[in-house]
């Protein structure tokens, strides 16, 4: 490897020649290896690394040799630019295997005045740590330049200054004046007449490539499916909004957790029911007059529902007297025991209620939550679904990816396959053609026996086919004698247990419709007799209504009566002259009190501002017992007073009684 000149030019030569759009790396360094078989195995691996190295790392080398061709473009030409590719590229990665003394030869062999420009502004201090470490930061990792390029670099501006100098001796030497070498005579050869070239060989015909069939256009056109994933999206989320607005208008009326009306009119009517019980308000008149109870005591006509119901009301209170009746036989002074279990079973109904209400509102609450918790499920199976989907779209376009490179490399093997065989196609020709020949002959034998084969199937085929034709129309020819009886008594002939004839079948239709019609009149008779009894039920009870009316009609006139007797005797009472006598004196006693009373207050206004304190508590004292003393005399009148109305309330009495008894 003693020529660098020479390696350095077909290295810049082959990086002339590679195309990045139109060859591959690998394809065309094996191609190059090729033509450098006059070369040693030292060179050709020397061309080769250095090669490729310069094509992997174009994007570092290119930043460099633009910024050079920015300062010194004006004296440079452009088709140097390769071989400035190279010489970076051996200073920046080759420099420490390669040594000194090596890298100099290499830079000595080439133009001097170019290397010289190259190298100072490489090698420069400021070029390196501004411009050309700002535009590799921008490619690769800042720590990977400064570690693995930058800091090289630096160390060996020092030693490369020293080649610099060198080189700019070698070029002060190279502007002095040479001397002009002699001239030595040169002999010539004789001008005698060239023989004809023989003519060349006819080409041999190139075979044309089949046509490429073009790319279609599906390649370059995203796919269809992450459109219609999103139509079905959009389309179950319009789909899960309208549920879900159905479910917000139309809940269950049992997970409603306001009472219904119904509810509220119970609790009110227990809670009517209760205040009336209580008797703190209860105004006693002496009742409507009679001609009020005769405009009332019109007819009214009931249904059959108030009739039982009325019916069930006199019964039960028939039997509650009963039910009193027997404690009083049974030596019970009052019903203070019934009415205090009666009491209690009321409070315990009430309770019932209460709590009857309360379970039902618990219900209608649990079965609310349950609504809510299906909704839920119903929002997260939907949720669940929805992230499926995404997932298989995601596994499928993942696929589809995999396959779309799996295509790729295929496509690029077998362009590598047909590139291989265009450069082998005289042997890949001649094997062809006698592949063609054997598959030909082989193929001859084949079909000659096959035709054979094939055709006498053909003529048993079409003798069978004429043989089935002659009988098809022998047989059409015979005429045919069709008589359809039918037995109505006979089976069909199936077999089966439940199989049975036309006769019997109707047989049966009739026994069944017959029984269904007996049925229907046994049960008309039967609603007959139910309605029947039924009215008389109703009649009966009618009957006992009209005359437990009458009973309670004649029970309220009699306690009418009483009443008014009750009111008379006391107008008589309070009429009596010893009575109003005595009254008459109560209230001339009490004025007389009354007017005592004012006339000891003025004097005792006035003693309280002319007597001593003894006066004021003797005056007290008398007072105290002059009211005292009134005070007795009052409720001895009174006493009086009501003694006189019992005794004569007793007389009247009597005389009511012995009116009665006579």
């Amino acid at each position: 490897m003693k020529n660098y000149r020479e390696l350095v030019n077909e290295v810049t030569r082959l990086l002339d020649e590679f195309q990045e759009d139109k060859q591959c790396i690998d394809s065309f360094t094996q191609d190059a290896a090729k033509d450098l078989k006059n070369h040693s195995s030292a060179d050709q691996k020397f061309i080769i690394d250095t090669l490729y190295g310069c094509i992997m790392r174009k994007k570092l080398l290119d930043v460099v040799v633009n910024i050079f061709y920015m300062h010194h473009g004006q004296i440079l030409f452009r088709v140097d630019r390769n071989l400035f590719s190279v010489v970076c590229y051996l200073a920046i990665f080759h420099l420490d295997d390669l040594g000194l003394d090596h890298f100099s030869r290499i830079i000595k062999s080439l133009d001097i005045s170019k290397m010289h420009k190259f190298l100072s502004f490489f090698f420069n201090v400021n070029n390196l740590t501004t411009h050309i470490q700002r535009e590799w930061s921008h490619i690769y990792d800042v720590a990977i330049v400064d570690n693995n390029w930058i800091t090289p670099l630096l160390r060996w501006c020092s030693e490369i200054e020293v080649l610099l100098d060198q080189l700019a001796r070698k070029m002060g030497r190279g502007n002095l004046p040479k001397k002009s070498p002699r001239k030595n005579t040169e002999p010539r050869e004789f001008d005698l007449t060239q023989p004809k070239a023989r003519p060349l060989p006819a080409p041999e015909v190139i075979p044309q490539q089949d046509k490429f069939k073009p790319v279609p256009v599906t390649t370059h056109r995203s796919p269809k499916e992450p459109e219609i994933l999103d139509e079905m999206r959009q389309r179950n989320r319009q789909k899960a909004l309208k549920v879900l607005n159905e479910a917000n208008s139309q809940q269950f009326s049992c997970a409603n957790p306001q009472k219904s009306e119904k509810t509220q009119n119970v609790i009110s009517q227990i809670l009517q029911s209760n205040d009336a019980d209580l008797k703190f308000d209860q105004i006693y008149t002496s009742g409507s007059p009679a001609a009020t109870l005769k405009a009332n005591s019109l007819p009214v006509r009931l249904n059959t529902t108030a009739i039982l119901r009325e019916a069930a009301l006199y019964n039960r209170q028939l039997e509650e007297e009963v039910q009193r009746f027997e404690r009083l036989s049974q030596g019970a002074s009052e019903p203070s025991a019934y009415l205090q279990w009666q009491k209690e079973m009321k409070e315990k109904d009430l309770q019932e209620e209460l709590a009857e209400l309360e379970r039902r509102r618990l219900e209608g609450r649990i079965s609310h939550e349950e609504a809510v918790l299906a909704r839920e499920r119903v929002l997260e199976r939907n949720h669940h679904n929805a992230q499926q989907t995404k997932e298989e779209t995601e596994h499928l376009m993942r696929k589809y990816a995999e396959k779309r490179l799996k295509e790729e490399k295929e496509m690029r093997e077998l362009v590598q396959q047909v590139a291989d065989g265009h450069k082998n196609s005289k042997a890949a020709k001649a094997q062809l053609q006698e592949i063609k020949q054997r598959i030909v002959k082989e193929v001859s034998e084949q079909s000659r026996e096959l035709l054979s084969q094939a055709l006498e199937e053909a003529q048993a085929e079409l003798s069978r086919k004429m043989e089935l034709i002659r009988q098809i129309r022998a047989f059409e020819t015979v005429s045919l004698v069709r008589q359809n009886f039918v037995d109505d008594t006979e089976t069909a002939g199936h077999d089966l247990l439940c199989e049975m004839s036309l006769a019997e079948l109707r047989e049966r239709l009739a026994l069944l419709r017959e029984s269904e019609q007996s049925e229907l009149e046994d049960r008309r008779q039967q609603i007959l007799q139910e309605k029947q009894l039924k009215e008389q039920l109703l009649l009966e009870q009618l009957d006992n209504i009209a005359l437990r009316r009458s009973l309670a009609e004649h029970a309220a006139s009699r306690s009418q009566e009483e009443k008014r007797r009750r009111s008379e005797l006391r107008e008589a009472v309070s009429r009596d002259e010893r009575v109003l006598a005595l009254q008459k004196t109560l209230e001339q006693k009490q004025q007389e009190r009354q007017k005592r009373k004012t006339e000891k207050n003025t004097m005792k206004k006035n003693e309280q501002v002319n007597s001593p304190l003894t006066v004021k508590t003797s005056l007290k004292k008398q007072q105290v017992l002059e009211e005292k003393h009134w005070q007795e005399l009052e409720r001895n009148l009174e006493q009086q007073i009501h003694g006189a109305f019992e005794q004569s309330s007793k007389k009247n009495g009597a005389g009511q009684n012995h009116r009665r008894v006579f």
